[in-house]
């Protein structure tokens, strides 16, 4: 039997820069949600030689040609050192699983079987977006597999394992239609036709999933107000009082859709009112009589100013009349864009850096906020999510596991202009709907902001950079699917194994020289 064909090392270049750009179709705004199967097939095909080093470069050169076209939000928001910076890292991580994927492949079992292949493949993967997504400085999950699904039969699977499931489907998927063409290339009819069809099976395998959307404690009247900013950019952190204007307008708006008293809830999404309430009396004068006029409780992002220093990302409800009854804070400040690590050692290579003049400071209870609702005769809990905080599965997986029954998204995309950021945070979304089994309201200062139901579907949603209100009646649920159930243990099980199969694949390369081994599978 001949030898395994590797390809020429600047072809394996040239598939891994196409692969890289392949995927990232796969993601809104593109939205080919098929392409991230390509993409990866592209992958696995450029990384067949036998160098540890070479696939690292490759895993590389994929990585940039992905993140940098995936985050370009990152260079509107905060400029071109910072964002290719961070696509250079991410890439890194991408790098780590080339070199990892030549030493586990390196086992005389994986070595000759295509099927260990895919799941060692699958499991590397899954463990490596498992470590971008926790470090450094907390990790940065933008960009995994499972995000491009949205639309796709496989985002159903986030209900049985949550985003690890979904990528670990989507790395599978690639995997075997890379296989297949190897395959057929060399004639092999019967692993063609096993690739394929296995392939098939797994895209096919989410619609047995069953997700449920109907209402297990009541339902909740939910009005979201869209209140748009002045100017895109930057900017709109400058022009506080009217953005706070511009959502109390929307708030009194929100009667031409429904009476007074008729909504249990109103939502602003993040800095609605970068004046905070608890402390400026006109803020709190403007909020409350928007509040008042609906006679409903608002959720409102602001910022909170505490006395040791710092600042936090807060949303607070506010009840008519009363003011502030509950508040949460955000765990998850984003690193480099709220508040700088390492101030000194970066501001030589970009003065961005001092635009973050008061760091944000992380709170610290789960993201739950108690609302007593005298229609139900209950406390409602709300799941309270801020931002890039979607992204991270347990701090969502937490607020419902803490009885949540219903998901709010608030964010404030301003900064991002007509990116693409808006429309990748309403994929992870609808997807986190589907996992938890939950109602979603994202709501946004400027757009993408939408009602998604809990299996994922966008009932509702608006444009990017106008002002709007939604209105609609959610169910409240409070079972817990399996993927909320599990909680971390999936993911750590996936890392530990990927350990275990990188040592058995150096231990088992190390008793074979390369001269001697058996003929490869591919």
């Amino acid at each position: 039997m001949p030898a395994r064909p590797e390809p020429t090392r600047w072809w394996a270049l040239l598939l891994g820069a196409i692969g890289g750009v392949v995927t990232d179709a796969g993601f809104p705004g593109r939205g080919w949600w098929g392409a991230a199967f390509v993409g990866i097939a592209l992958l696995f095909a450029a990384l067949r030689r036998d160098s540890a080093r070479w696939n690292a470069l490759v895993g590389f050169v994929w990585g940039l040609a992905f993140f940098l076209p995936h985050i370009t939000w990152a260079d509107y928001a905060v400029g071109r050192v910072p964002w290719v910076a961070l696509s250079v890292l991410e890439a890194g991580f991408v790098a780590l699983f080339g070199a990892a994927w030549a030493w586990a492949r390196r086992g005389v079992g994986t070595w000759r079987s295509p099927g260990l292949q895919v799941a060692v493949f699958v499991v590397l993967w899954v463990a490596v977006e498992q470590l971008r997504s926790a470090a450094p400085f907390g990790g940065f999950p933008w960009g995994r597999l499972a995000f491009s699904q949205a639309d796709s039969p496989l985002a159903r699977l986030a209900w049985l394992g949550g985003a690890p499931l979904v990528s670990a489907a989507v790395a599978a998927v690639g995997a075997l239609l890379a296989i297949a063409v190897l395959s057929a290339r060399r004639l092999r009819v019967v692993r063609t036709v096993t690739a394929v069809g296995a392939g098939l099976l797994l895209l096919l395998a989410g619609f047995v999933v069953p997700l449920q959307t109907q209402q297990q404690a009541g339902q909740l009247r939910v009005g979201a107000v869209q209140g748009n900013v002045p100017t895109p950019g930057l900017d709109a952190f400058a022009q506080q009082r009217e953005v706070l204007h511009n959502h109390a307008a929307g708030t009194e708006a929100l009667l031409d859709q429904v009476e007074p008293g008729e909504l249990d809830l109103v939502a602003w999404p993040e800095n609605g009112s970068d004046v905070d309430p608890q402390v400026d009396r006109d803020a709190a004068r403007e909020i409350d009589h928007a509040a008042r006029a609906v006679a409903a409780p608002v959720l409102v992002g602001t910022i909170e100013y505490p006395d040791s220093g710092g600042r936090y990302n807060t949303a607070v409800l506010w009840e008519p009349g009363d003011g502030v009854t509950a508040k949460y804070s955000k765990q998850h400040p984003a690193p480099f864009a709220e508040y700088i690590p390492l101030r000194e050692w970066v501001r030589p290579f970009s003065s961005a850096v001092d635009l973050v003049r008061n760091d944000m400071i992380a709170g610290t209870e789960v993201g739950v906020v108690p609302l007593a609702s005298e229609r139900l005769g209950r406390t409602v809990p709300i799941g309270d999510v801020i931002c890039f905080e979607v992204a991270y599965d347990t701090l969502v997986r937490d607020a419902v596991r803490a009885g949540a029954e219903v998901l709010v998204v608030q964010t404030n995309n301003a900064s991002f202009g007509y990116t693409d950021e808006s429309t990748q945070q309403l994929a992870m979304s609808r997807l986190r709907a589907i996992e938890l089994g939950r109602s979603t309201i994202q709501i946004s200062t400027v757009g993408v902001s939408a009602v998604i139901a809990p299996n994922g579907v966008v009932v509702q949603d608006t444009g990017l950079f106008t002002a709007e209100q939604l209105v609609d009646t959610v169910p409240l649920r409070t079972s817990l699917t399996p993927a909320a159930a599990m909680g971390i243990w999936p993911g750590w099980a996936v890392s530990a194994l990927a350990v275990v199969v990188v040592v058995a694949g150096l231990a088992g390369g190390a008793r074979e020289r390369r001269g001697t081994r058996p003929p490869a599978a591919l």
